[in-house]
């Protein structure tokens, strides 16, 4: 589940990182009496107007402004809220601007010079521990920093049962050039960013830029966090940020029916048993010269009604040019499925893009038999080559 910038920083802020004041605002009146607040509490009189939406890369569409008067919070606050915000990591017709946030201004005067970092917190699939991706050139695309200037990038991997040590916290705020306050106050941002993440069981913190004030203090200037779905029983409070107006309908719907689904741009619709499977699947798809439109796993227990219900929301998808259901059974009899897939058939109506079913496993003979004795517009197929090969001829 990805949060708001806001939200993110709330989480951050109750593991004692330090984050810029802000507030939510949803009018531009709301947006400046949040910059009037600020200034009554921080003494200063530059702010920050931040779109809120579930993607990076906002301050390139023009989605983050500063202000240095009220009258300036109020024209950018206009013209953010209702904007059709486009970034990298947006479609072409971009996001829909619901939310601002009003943010201090941290660039304020002082001794020495303000710097930006990048941090993230994330899992190191090669050791199956976590770690922490960190650099001196913040601000910018990490993805290109990498690629140009890899010596830039650091990593130090943590080890879950002991945590982020001393040491490590004191080699990130070296690396990134600190020293006096500015070092001790990096080793302790870092050690607090680190305790957020596991405490939260979240699944990446990106913090792009962490910025050094003039006064060598250490600020989370944005925040991006992605939370693990699965740990969500154990978090209400976080859940509760769940904001339903920035994930897809078709996902909101499939997540309310209890299917995994995942909406893609391609043409052809699969339905399948097990994350595996449909990983496999999507290269049958690739294979027969299609592009998947979605990942969809109806789990092991693929009855008429969860089948109808997968059928429905990959139909929904006016990009759907025939769907492939790929099902292993194990835990549930071919036989059982295939009925299962006609029933939904029936129910639905008429279809009108072809569907090719594969099924495996227990009862697979008697469940191919059950397809194409349906009399509907369903074709069985046996093997992947088969499957593919079928893909390939209903898309010619």
């Amino acid at each position: 589940m990805n949060l708001h910038e806001y939200q993110s920083k709330e989480i951050l802020k109750s593991y004692g990182v330090s984050v810029p004041k802000g507030y939510l605002a949803l009018t531009p009146d709301e947006a400046v009496e949040a910059a009037k607040k600020l200034t009554a509490e921080t003494g200063y009189e530059v702010w920050a107007v931040k779109a809120q939406i579930h993607a990076g890369g906002r301050g390139k569409g023009g989605g983050v402004k500063i202000a240095k008067t009220l009258d300036d919070v109020r024209t950018h606050a206009s013209n953010i809220l209702g904007m059709h915000l486009v970034t990298p990591q947006t479609k072409k017709e971009g996001k829909l601007v619901r939310k601002i946030y009003v943010e201090q201004n941290i660039f304020y005067d002082g001794p020495s010079q303000p710097a930006e970092f990048y941090m993230s917190v994330m899992l190191h699939r090669d050791s199956g521990k976590n770690m922490i991706l960190y650099s001196p050139k913040g601000g910018m695309d990490i993805e290109t920093v990498a690629e140009e200037t890899p010596e830039f990038i650091f990593t130090e991997i943590i080890d879950p049962k002991v945590g982020l040590t001393a040491f490590q916290g004191r080699r990130i705020a070296f690396n990134l050039g600190l020293e006096g306050k500015a070092f001790k106050e990096m080793t302790k941002f870092a050690d607090a960013l680190y305790k957020a993440y596991v405490g939260s069981d979240s699944s990446l913190f990106e913090i792009n830029p962490v910025v050094k004030t003039k006064d060598d203090l250490i600020y989370a200037a944005d925040a991006k966090v992605a939370i693990d779905n699965n740990s969500l029983f154990r978090h209400a409070n976080i859940e509760a940020m769940r904001d339903f107006d920035e994930e897809d309908p078709m996902e909101v719907e499939a997540s309310n029916s209890d299917l995994n689904y995942v909406k893609l741009d391609g043409n052809v619709g699969c339905m399948v048993n097990g994350a595996g499977l449909a990983m496999a699947t999507m290269d049958i798809i690739k294979m027969s010269g299609g592009d998947p439109a979605n990942f969809l796993d109806v789990g092991g227990t693929a009855n008429a009604e969860r089948v109808e219900k997968a059928f429905r929301i990959i139909l929904k998808d006016p990009n759907v040019k025939a769907i492939l259901v790929n099902i292993f059974g194990g835990i549930v009899r071919c036989d059982r499925v295939a009925n299962g897939i006609v029933q939904a058939y029936k129910n639905i109506g008429e279809i009108k893009v072809p569907i090719i079913v594969r099924l495996q496993g227990t009862n697979a003979e008697e469940g191919k038999e059950i397809i194409d004795n349906s009399g509907l517009k369903v074709f069985g197929a046996v093997t992947l080559n088969d499957a593919a090969q079928k893909v390939t001829e209903v898309l010619a």
